[in-house]
């Protein structure tokens, strides 16, 4: 309790103290604190914080006709013939991280003098902290309309809304959860944007005013000036509890600090989301494996774009193309072109401009003719050189660090020049999306080769011996080994497999996943290593080094100076998003829902979404074209991605297989839930509902 020479029974609200949130508690001290900036709040006081009714009453108080209190009880009520309202007021609620709200005790229509001390013993034994609690005591308003605003819609950040929920009546139910009332969303000068009735859906601002709920297009005007000035007193939107008397006067019943408000991007954030790069790195990363393959990734993809004239190197510098959030792979969309990106009126000013495009085309014209042949001598190059390193058993640490140095620095040569091959190539060079230009995937010889080994019993280690084309299956991962899928009985899977000479980005493809693979065998025999030594506890932390740290550790000895702990799981990223500080804000696709055809012709089936297995005939609707699906594509009547590419590695595939295929179709998860049936065109990129289409198409006996 603060230090007073004088114990106050009762603190008016035009008082000045009235303001002290230690003495009033929080809720007074703001009521207090909107009265003197000309609010419209009810008269009221204050029982302060460590004022005790109980011992009042020990001491006979109740019987006595005089006192402080008794005083302001009687003034305030008229000697109990305006019912009162005895509200909490404690020092833990309304603040800026918490409300607290609906955690204390107030109670309504009080008359008397007797329940009027026992309303307020009431709320103070709510509180179960000494020393925190105040009552706050206002007359009760018989109110014709009431309810909850928000200077700030909660939910998606925005700052230039404002949000009313309100009810006939007084707001209690509406705050006590009992009715939804009437949503409201505004504009900061009141214009209604939209009505959301509880007995009826949303309609737009020009609905009518008998649509309009319990409160006036003028009512609404008032709300939104009050949402403003709040904000202005208290410095920030304010979550504000309102009514309006019978005479259509409107009170300030409380007002606190909007709590968990939504972050909001910056201007101009850049628009990200998993894309393309998803396929190639689908699972959370650690730490290592981000160093080992999205730095990689991102290095070589910006050069790509550099050459081509898609980006400037300056761009480059300032942001990356591919980064992790929170552990999981994302790209620049408007970057990669998976979204339109903004055009700058200026760049019609710059003459450079010009230049730098001849340029740029005098490259690519040379490109185009270069890269299958340079593909080509890629391949035999890295080929040469996985074949040259020694197995990690048998090499010294600092040949293992200079081993992870290499697969670093081959990874960002192979991803620039097999996005260029992807972008550059036309179709009869492995450049194109249609399944009759497609000469053979770098999945469909794995999925041959698997079915291979499965069939003459070999297990995991023999097939990536033999076969090592079958990690095209599977996503890298620093492991003991890795696990292949499971191989579908389908007897239609090893014939339905074209397998033919590849085209030189599948090419690239398959070496980049097999530098990948030598990566994650070198940091496991690192992390083997380590373990040995005392310096990691098992080999599966060495996932959560930095290659800075694996590289000390390894060649001079350094101790880890933080405890190595496996990373969190993290939650598949949403389609589109931006960032606002470290927190993701998801929003909805620029233009439309993002859909790609991807060939494979029509099919319909029921969905099936989850990690089990699809059933043959079931249209397989998933978040990202992981590698290990590839087993199950040939038993499929469709295939939706919420993410991906139409020349993914899956998407190839599917295309082989005649699967139909339609990717980045954000939301498709959602919208279509296990067992509904789905038409998939892969040819136009529809998808939808068969009991839609159905409801669509003309009578037949009304045709005739």
């Amino acid at each position: 309790m603060p230090q007073s020479t004088r114990v106050f029974w009762t603190i008016q609200l035009d008082d000045a103290m009235a303001s002290a949130a230690d003495w009033a508690g929080a809720k007074a001290a703001n009521l207090a604190r909107a009265a003197r900036h000309d609010l419209p709040v009810l008269p009221g006081f204050v029982i302060p914080v460590g004022s005790d009714t109980k011992s009042a009453e020990a001491a006979g108080d109740r019987c006595l006709n005089t006192g402080e209190l008794r005083q302001a009880w009687a003034k305030l009520s008229r000697c109990g013939e305006i019912p009162l309202v005895v509200r909490s007021s404690s020092t833990m609620e309304d603040g800026v991280v918490s409300s607290m709200a609906g955690r204390f005790v107030s109670v309504l229509d009080v008359t008397g003098w007797e329940p009027f001390l026992d309303a307020v013993g009431a709320v103070q034994e709510s509180s179960t902290a000494p020393g925190t609690m105040a009552v706050l005591v206002q007359p009760q308003l018989t109110a014709a309309a009431g309810g909850v605003m928000f200077g700030a819609d909660p939910v998606d950040g925005r700052t230039d809304r404002v949000i009313v929920s309100a009810v006939p009546g007084g707001p209690q139910a509406l705050v006590g959860g009992e009715v939804n009332g009437t949503r409201y969303a505004l504009t900061r000068r009141g214009r209604v944007i939209s009505v959301e009735r509880d007995d009826a859906g949303p309609s737009s601002g020009d609905t009518a005013e008998a649509d309009q709920g319990p409160l006036t297009r003028m009512q609404l005007r008032a709300l939104a000036r009050l949402a403003a000035k709040a904000a202005g007193v208290f410095g920030g939107p304010q979550d504000v509890e309102f009514a309006f008397d019978h005479d259509g006067r409107l009170w300030l019943l409380q007002s606190r600090p909007v709590t968990a408000l939504a972050p909001v991007p910056p201007r101009r954030s850049t628009l990200l989301g998993p894309g393309p790069v998803a396929e190639t790195l689908p699972d959370p990363l650690a730490p290592l494996e981000e160093d080992l393959w999205l730095a990689p990734l991102n290095h070589g993809i910006g050069e790509a774009l550099a050459i081509a004239g898609a980006v400037s190197r300056r761009a480059l510098r300032k942001s990356p193309t591919v980064l992790a959030v929170s552990g999981r792979a994302a790209a620049d969309l408007q970057r990669l072109g998976a979204v339109p990106g903004r055009r700058s009126r200026l760049r019609l000013l710059n003459p450079v401009s010009a230049v730098r495009r001849l340029s740029v085309a005098w490259q690519v014209g040379r490109l185009r003719a270069d890269l299958p042949d340079l593909a080509v001598q890629t391949a035999a190059a890295v080929d040469a050189d996985l074949a040259a390193v020694p197995p990690p058993a048998e090499i010294t640490d600092a040949q293992l660090i200079a081993a992870l140095r290499w697969t670093r620095a081959t990874l960002a040569a192979l991803h620039g020049q097999e996005a260029l091959a992807g972008s550059l190539l036309s179709e009869g060079t492995g450049g194109g999306t249609d399944s009759g230009s497609d000469s053979g995937s770098a999945a469909a010889q794995g999925l041959a080769a698997l079915h291979r080994g499965r069939s003459g019993g070999q297990d995991d280690a023999q097939l990536l011996a033999a076969e090592p084309t079958v990690l095209a299956l599977t996503p890298p991962a620093i492991t003991s080994a890795p696990r292949l899928p499971a191989v579908t009985a389908d007897p239609l899977t090893p014939s339905a497999v074209v397998v033919g000479t590849l085209p030189p980005r599948e090419v690239l493809r398959l070496r980049i996943r097999w530098v990948q693979e030598l990566g994650a065998r070198l940091a496991w025999a690192a992390g083997q290593r380590l373990t040995a030594s005392g310096v990691l506890s098992s080999p599966e932390l060495v996932r959560t080094l930095r290659f800075d740290e694996l590289e000390k550790a390894l060649t001079s000895g350094a101790t880890i100076d933080r405890r190595p702990a496996p990373p969190p799981r993290s939650a598949p990223l949403p389609a589109v998003f931006r960032l606002a500080g470290d927190r993701i804000v998801a929003e909805a696709a620029p233009t439309g829902d993002g859909a790609r055809p991807a060939g494979g012709g029509r099919g319909s089936g029921p969905v099936h979404s989850g990690p089990d297995a699809p059933p043959a005939g079931s249209v397989l609707v998933v978040d990202t074209l992981r590698p290990s699906l590839a087993a199950s594509l040939p038993k499929l009547a469709g295939l939706v991605a919420e993410t991906g590419s139409p020349l993914s590695h899956l998407a190839i595939l599917a295309r082989e297989l005649n699967v139909p295929t339609v990717v980045g179709l954000r939301g498709a998860l959602d919208r279509f839930p296990p067992g509904t049936d789905l038409l998939v065109d892969g040819d136009t990129g529809r998808v939808e509902i068969l009991a839609l289409v159905a409801d669509q198409r003309p009578d037949e006996e009304s045709v005739a």
